[in-house]
């Protein structure tokens, strides 16, 4: 008893995306967020898996901030924070004299 299916080397298909006609070993399987979704087209309409699609499938472990972060009191002076409270600070300063000539 024969196969009950035409050989692969001269079926003839569809693209089901754009309807024009190929060889069957041509025609690729189009995936759609990792799923085979039985549908075959040609070169110039497949398009690979777009990898954006696929967020929110895995999880994602990424901490942006620190819980109850503290100050760095043992690093360089720098990185010090002094506190001074307010009306303690005084400014002098000594500007130079201004001559000014009209005529």
């Amino acid at each position: 008893m024969g196969n009950r299916f035409a050989s692969d080397r001269r079926a003839i298909s569809e693209c089901d995306r754009c309807g024009f006609r190929y060889k069957r070993k041509e025609l690729k399987e189009l995936i759609i967020k990792t799923k085979n979704v039985n549908i075959l087209v040609c070169p110039e309409c497949w398009e690979p898996d777009q990898p954006q699609l696929l967020l929110g499938m895995f999880p994602v472990d990424d901490p942006q901030a620190i819980r109850n972060p503290r100050p760095d009191f043992t690093g360089y002076p720098q990185s010090r924070a002094q506190i001074i409270p307010a009306g303690a600070l005084t400014a002098t300063g000594f500007v130079g004299s201004v001559i000014v000539v009209t005529t």
